[in-house]
């Protein structure tokens, strides 16, 4: 199956992307990840840090990684049955030693686990506007659940938005000790992770993979239409995205992220806006492709995108070791940890570009596709070729 090069220059901007919002996760304390007021108002830059991801970069990229992954599955249909369960069941035990054993901020799992569910129905739904249009049903199905947890919640915070000092003092203790005490606190977070994906967030991320497969279908995530239709369809959709968001932005600003308010619906027109912006960003790769592939720094975006499990699994390596190992968690802000951000992707281009000047495949890559062809009957095997 020959590759589609815009595509894996989109890969690689969603893997590089995702950082912008889990250089937060690993660096400071779980509440902050959403809530910038998580330890009293927030100062004018964290502020600001805050305010310009949240529009530009939370959920964004993890959207597009999840339309890239339905698309994934839309390519691999052909494989058969057993290939892609094999592959998919690989991927959970990828997630699940992830999570325990390194960071509880896992998506493997998550993606593994919906993929078993979303490709039967990738597979089954016949056309692609009925792919679609399943798609964004399923995904808002997850939005409205978000305003039913939001009206089941009540009106106190829980320790996940607003922490005290001494719990504060305990995650950084267990964080940075590790050891028994750091797995049974990511055990812990792994069953609310896992509560979460059944009764909100597996319906946008199923809905999200649909999308994917459709647009895939189409030949609109192959690059097959015309320039201008995707630039002009870019500016759009990303416009269309930060016009849904920015309310919710100063609306938080203004109730000072009060939890009821902060913690559920004013998340929701996030959760709406990602869609667009994602497939904007998406579009404009695509539009501006001839342009793009001229550069040196495409080539290099790309094959981070052709080994994205590598280089995810790499930048939790290096954010693990750098905040838990050397005891820095929670020594730096906002903003002071977006400054990090650019050496960490360094070191994922330079990665990349090396390890493919010798192998086809990231390590991690092929060692997933060994193990999902081992115990599978030779006629179950994809030929060297596909």
């Amino acid at each position: 199956m020959p590759r589609i090069l815009p595509l894996d220059f989109v890969r690689g901007v969603a893997i590089l992307g995702i950082l912008l919002l889990n250089i937060t996760a690993f660096g400071l304390p779980k509440a902050a990840y959403l809530n910038p007021a998580w330890h009293g108002m927030p100062s004018a830059s964290d502020f600001w840090a805050w305010a310009a991801m949240d529009l530009l970069a939370q959920a964004k990229f993890l959207t597009l990684f999840a339309i890239l992954f339905g698309a994934g599955l839309q390519l691999l249909l052909p494989r058969g049955k057993r290939w892609i369960q094999s592959r998919l069941s690989w991927l959970v035990i990828f997630g699940f030693l992830h999570a325990l054993l390194l960071w509880e901020g896992d998506i493997l799992l998550a993606w593994g686990l919906t993929g078993l569910v979303a490709w039967r129905m990738i597979r089954d739904v016949p056309g692609s506007r009925q792919l679609f249009n399943t798609g964004v049903m399923l995904y808002l199905v997850g939005c409205a659940a978000l305003l039913v947890l939001g009206l089941a919640s009540g009106p106190h915070a829980n320790s996940s938005w607003l922490p005290d000092a001494a719990e504060v003092q305990y995650e950084t203790f267990w964080r940075t000790n590790g050891g028994w005490e750091a797995m049974a606190n990511r055990l812990d977070m792994f069953g609310s992770t896992l509560m979460a994906l059944a009764a909100q967030y597996g319906w946008q991320l199923a809905g999200l993979m649909m999308l994917g497969a459709a647009l895939m279908r189409t030949g609109w995530l192959r690059g097959d239409w015309s320039l201008q239709h995707y630039r002009r369809n870019g500016v759009l959709l990303i416009l269309a995205g930060m016009l849904i968001e920015i309310p919710s932005i100063i609306l938080q600003w203004y109730c000072q992220w009060d939890f009821r308010w902060a913690g559920f619906f004013l998340q929701l027109p996030r959760e709406v806006s990602a869609p667009f912006q994602a497939l904007g960003y998406a579009a404009l790769c695509f539009g501006w492709w001839p342009q793009l592939q001229r550069l040196r720094l495409t080539s290099a975006v790309s094959a981070i995108g052709r080994m994205a499990l590598s280089n995810y699994l790499l930048q939790t390596l290096i954010c693990t070791t750098l905040f838990n190992h050397f005891a820095l968690f929670n020594h730096f802000n906002r903003l002071q940890l977006m400054a990090l951000v650019p050496a960490i992707w360094l070191v994922n281009v330079l990665f990349s570009v090396f390890w493919l000047r010798f192998f086809r495949q990231g390590p991690v890559e092929w060692l997933w596709r060994r193990l999902t062809a081992f115990g599978l009957s030779p006629e179950d095997r994809p030929s060297a070729g596909r």
